[in-house]
């Protein structure tokens, strides 16, 4: 029974280690794009910083539980985690539209444009992971 059980296991230890590592290549990849230093900004108590990125992680989090959960296989997982990649960092610059100085903003503490940054990013998230639903 309990063999039965964790027959899945060897499936589960991969897409958890590929998973990941994505997020944190995404945590690479997205820091390197923001001109503000998120990680010094975090370990200076700057609340802002600390919720417009965790907000983005979820933010790419969700659309890589989708793509884990749909994947036909681990390339395919690996495929839709990168475009889940790139439309987070389109809602990066999409955010900037309406406030230019976002980055800016977010590394003086001011909330608002975390939130704002936050919550595009949380939104395309989820639209990317309903889009994976095929």
């Amino acid at each position: 029974m309990v063999l039965n059980s964790l027959a899945g296991l060897p499936a589960f230890l991969a897409y958890f280690c590929i998973g990941a590592a994505l997020l944190a290549a995404y945590l690479a990849i997205y820091t390197r794009i923001t001109p503000h230093d998120e990680y010094k900004l975090i370990r200076d108590n700057v609340p802002a910083a600390a919720l417009a990125l965790g907000m983005s992680l979820l933010g790419f989090a969700l659309p890589l539980a989708s793509a884990i959960a749909h994947a036909a296989n681990v390339i395919d997982c690996i495929i839709w985690s990168i475009v889940a990649l790139i439309v987070q960092i389109g809602a990066y610059y999409a955010a900037q539209l309406p406030d230019p100085h976002l980055s800016r903003r977010i590394a003086t503490g001011e909330l608002a444009s975390a939130i704002w940054l936050g919550l595009v990013s949380v939104t395309a998230g989820l639209l990317s992971a309903a889009s994976m639903t095929y």
